[in-house]
């Protein structure tokens, strides 16, 4: 006799029964209309959605990764398998007796009584004790695992987790034993025999029901008995998980716009059934309906000497370490981490450009990532990105869908005027090739599986945090290339999460570009050790090939790339026409009224002056100084850049700045221009003259990299690039404030070994290096303590970060995707800012919209009547509370019941605009004022929000 296991699946066609055919999957009532979707129908649905999807939209790297250890053949069998047995939870009595969404009794009753006839005798709507013991997606899990059925476990888990979430091991074993009712609608033995006749009878209707359902979806996909259905490993499954919930949203959208024009999987009227519909047309109607877009294909670059990218993407030719890393990157096989270390304005970005395309197309990649620290970052980058993918659509003649993965998208005009995408199959007229569209249907949580964007890093890091529905993050991320950006400017907390993606990244062979200008070598060393631990597993040692001492190399520039497992590095460049700046270093130890008086006299003859501080606070301090200064001051422009400014004055600022100072600027005679940490990042900016707070050698130099940046005419008395460096108060004392921001420790080191005179970009490596390398800390006196508390908060910093953070991926047979998400994370699932926050390690803070309400009118602070704007003008007017006002969540929950009141008070319309729905007004008063707790806060368009305690 053979085992279940190895029972085969009959020769003969399995007919479906007017049983299997009475079971719904979905139900509602629209416009007075009942409504229905048998439950085969949807099985069918998703089986060929998943199937169509796993041939049509994953790309090639993809389906290689997921048929490294069987076939592709075998594959879509699993795949058509899955699609179907997602939903076989719901020929069960727990779910066959759920009331409709909207209670509606008489949809409800008329779907019963087809059950009834159909063989499911004394079914009632509240027939059963606890039937929320058993969501579907748990019993379709249980039912599969069952020793009725025996699919592997690692494919059960897959059923189990396609709401989002895994079950835990244990939960699917109890399920059977426990709620019995909730699948075979009698529970247990009675004595009267009649009765317990008709309740086996029940029983077995149930299981015969299910056991048909089993056989004919198997024939479906293709097997002829369990035996064939393969296990699969974790990072498979995790795919295939995330493929999964894609094809079961896909197949459940009934419509594809919200006018309802545009049917996918429509329900159908209640005395329909399954023979009416025509399942291979609806299928096509719907993906026809809803493939929106094209997809990239990469092509094979072309590197000559009258040939090259840049020339053809950007119209200049290539600086030779630009032109030498691209070589290098096209010779690999097998590429995989690439590391592009240069200083500031040598081109990296068209570096990772250029080598998105050329490793999407040697890794079978149709999808590009690039993730940058900030917001302000994310919109400058935007932009660039956005250009380069115009002209890939236009080469291509495709329509190419990009994103912009940022919570303030919506006020950036360049996104927002990109056009929907239109049905590609539509013959219109307005169906143009070559453009760079949008698609709504790749929203929230599915924003991930749009082909190109760029967005915070923080979309990245999420791919190891616990979070439901995390299988689509990392569905959309291995089809893409992926570009990190700024990478030294991750914190330890980050990088820890920076770490835990390579490895799944690595495990996924996903392609990664990593740029910075100053990186030190420990951290690099963790990304390759990450991102090959991922690809290779623990033994990744004992196959990697390198050269002695790659771990040590501190040459600059420097091209860092996996190929396989075979590390390269690229060292020596012709640097010939290299510009080298040589920055004059001086400490400066001035009081705030001191330092502006010296400033105003740097610049008396003219010239541009750069004030880089660490706080916000202190940058609205010196202003006020600059301010009340006016006879210094009174032919010099005047800026203050900091994140304290309401969103669309901070943009106004941005592109002020770019107007005066940027490439090709029209640079005034005398500029002042103070700023924080936003101005040492991205922003394209020339200083004459640099003053900053001290910071980390790293941060020093990115800070200076806006110093003497173009080949311009400067006054004559700043030609030499001088940088002062402020706060040092005695040796090793750098005041409360910055010792609060960055630890003493890297402050201690960054001023041992800053010397007079800097050459960038020829000591960037060098200064990094010795100041991240700890071997070099017995250089400095007195260390021991800041080192030590140093070396404490990293681990701290490194336990926090494990909180919330998946585990590496395992490569055992047995491992699963059970428990994997296993862990309180409700509060994480409240919004995006909480998930951004759990991997940025950043005190949430609240979001409030200024609005001046005085006893005549309500104005915005630039002093527009607010009936005369619009409610996503209105919308744009947000700004950060600081964080001393909101220290913990106890306060956080005080001010927010607080600021609904007072919105509710001025504003309750809001909640009837989709803009201002949910958000919180800060009214300020006459004076751009406003009282929080015992806080005073204050608006300026000059300086920003400012704060107070009543009591200072």
């Amino acid at each position: 006799m053979l085992s279940v296991k190895k029972r085969r699946i009959s020769p003969i066609p399995v007919k479906l029964t007017n049983r299997e055919l009475s079971l719904w999957a979905k139900k509602r009532v629209d416009d007075g209309e009942m409504l229905w979707l048998p439950l085969v129908v949807h099985l069918e649905d998703c089986s060929q959605v998943i199937n169509w999807l796993f041939n049509q939209w994953l790309d090639t790297g993809q389906r290689q990764l997921l048929t490294q250890s069987t076939s592709e053949e075998d594959m879509q069998k699993l795949v058509k398998f899955l699609g179907f047995f997602h939903d076989i939870g719901k020929a069960a009595p727990a779910f066959q007796t759920k009331k409709s969404y909207d209670n509606n009794a008489s949809l409800d009753e008329e779907l019963i009584e087809r059950l009834n006839r159909n063989g499911f005798s004394e079914l009632r709507l509240s027939g059963l004790s606890s039937p929320q013991k058993s969501p579907h997606a748990l019993a379709g899990e249980a039912i599969l695992e069952s020793d009725t059925f025996n699919v592997p476990k690692s494919v059960g888990a897959i059923i189990g987790g396609h709401h989002g979430k895994p079950a835990e091991g244990h939960s699917v074993k109890l399920q059977l034993s426990n709620y019995t009712a909730n699948y075979d609608q009698v529970d247990g033995h009675v004595k009267d025999p009649f009765e317990e006749e008709r309740r086996q009878e029940e029983k077995k209707a149930w299981q015969d029901v299910r056991q048909r359902l089993f056989d004919y979806g198997m024939e479906l996909a293709g097997y002829t008995e369990v035996g064939e259905i393969p296990e699969v490993k974790q990072p498979q499954a995790v795919i295939l998980e995330g493929l999964l919930i894609m094809a079961d949203w896909l197949s459940s959208s009934e419509w594809l716009n919200e006018d309802r024009t545009k049917p996918l999987f429509s329900l159908i009227r209640l005395d329909q059934n399954y023979q009416d519909i025509n399942m291979t047309k609806r299928f096509k109607n719907a993906i026809l309906t809803w493939k929106q877009a094209d997809k990239w294909a990469p092509q094979k670059l072309v590197l000559n000497g009258d040939t090259n990218p840049y020339l053809d993407h950007w119209g200049f030719t290539p600086r030779p370490v630009q032109l030498a890393m691209t070589q290098e990157i096209q010779s690999t096989v097998d590429p995989g981490l690439v590391i592009v270390e240069a200083g500031m304005g040598l081109g990296k970005t068209e570096i990772s450009l250029v080598a998105a395309e050329q490793l999407a197309y040697k890794t079978g990649r149709n999808g590009f990532f690039m993730g940058l620290p900030t917001q302000a970052t994310t919109n400058a980058m935007f932009t660039r990105v956005l250009e380069w993918t115009k002209f890939l659509a236009d080469d291509e003649g495709k329509k190419l869908q990009i994103d912009l993965m940022q919570s303030k998208r919506q006020y950036n005009s360049e996104f927002t005027d990109l056009p929907e995408a239109s049905n590609i199959y539509e013959q219109d007229g307005n169906d143009q090739a070559g453009a760079v569209v949008v698609n709504s249907w790749f929203s929230g949580k599915k924003s991930i599986l749009t082909d190109f964007i760029i967005g915070t890093v923080d979309n990245l890091l999420r791919i190891g945090l616990k979070k439901k529905h995390l299988f689509l993050r990392h569905l959309g991320f291995s089809g893409k290339v992926v570009v990190i950006d700024e990478v030294h400017a991750y914190d330890t907390y980050m990088s820890s999460y920076l770490f835990k993606a390579m490895n799944w990244l690595g495990a996924y062979h996903v392609p990664v570009v990593i740029l910075s200008a100053t990186l030190p070598v420990g951290k690099r060393n963790q990304l390759i050790t990450a991102y090959l631990k991922g690809k290779y597993g623990r033994q990744y040692q004992k196959i990697l090939i390198a050269n002695d001492g790659w771990e040590k190399t501190q040459a600059y520039p420097l091209l860092t790339l996996l190929d396989g497992p075979k590390l390269k590095q690229l060292t020596k460049f012709d640097q010939k026409n290299q510009k080298s700046t040589h920055l004059h270093v001086q400490r400066l130890d001035a009081d705030d009224e001191d330092l502006v008086r010296l400033v105003t006299n740097k610049i008396k003859q003219g010239g541009i002056a750069g004030i880089i501080v660490n706080t916000v606070k202190r940058a609205q301090a010196l202003a006020k100084i600059f301010q009340q200064n006016q006879e210094a001051m009174a032919d010099t422009t005047f800026m203050v850049l900091h994140s304290a400014f309401l969103a669309p004055e901070r943009s106004k600022q941005e592109k002020k700045l770019q107007k005066f100072i940027g490439k090709g600027g029209n640079r005034p005679h005398k500029m002042v221009v103070i700023g924080t940490q936003v101005l040492e990042q991205s922003l394209d900016i020339d200083f004459d003259v640099l003053y900053t707070d001290i910071a980390p050698i790293d941060l020093i130099l990115q800070r200076a990299g806006r110093l003497h940046r173009h080949d311009i005419q400067r006054p004559e008395t700043l030609k030499i690039p001088e940088v002062f460096i402020m706060g040092i108060q005695a040796p090793y004392e750098y005041g409360d404030a910055n010792e609060a921001i960055y630890e003493k420790y890297l402050l201690m080191k960054t001023d041992y070994f800053l010397q007079d005179t800097v050459t960038l970009p020829n000591d960037i490596s060098k200064l990094v290096q010795k100041v991240y390398d700890p071997k070099t800390d017995d250089s400095i006196p007195e260390i021991e303590e800041a080192k030590t508390k140093f070396d404490k908060d990293q681990a701290q910093e490194k336990q926090r970060s494990r909180v919330f953070q998946i585990a590496a991926p395992k490569f055992r047979s047995k491992a699963t995707i059970h428990g994997w998400l296993d862990y309180d994370f409700r509060n994480l699932n409240k919004d995006e800012q909480s998930a951004n926050a759990a991997v940025r390690d950043i005190q949430e803070t609240i979001e409030v919209i200024l609005i001046q309400c005085t006893a005549k009118e309500q104005r915005l602070v630039n002093g527009q009547l607010l009936k005369d704007v619009s409610d996503r003008e209105i919308s744009e007017q947000v700004v950060r509370l600081p964080v001393a006002i909101t220290p913990n969540a106890a306060v956080i929950t005080e001010v927010i019941s607080e600021l609904e009141n007072r919105t509710m008070q001025y504003f309750s319309d809001w909640q009837e605009s989709s803009w201002l729905r949910g958000s919180l007004a800060l009214p300020l008063d006459d004076n751009l004022s406003a009282t929080i707790g015992n806080w005073h806060l204050t608006y300026s368009q000059d300086l920003g929000l400012s704060y107070t305690k009543e009591d200072e």
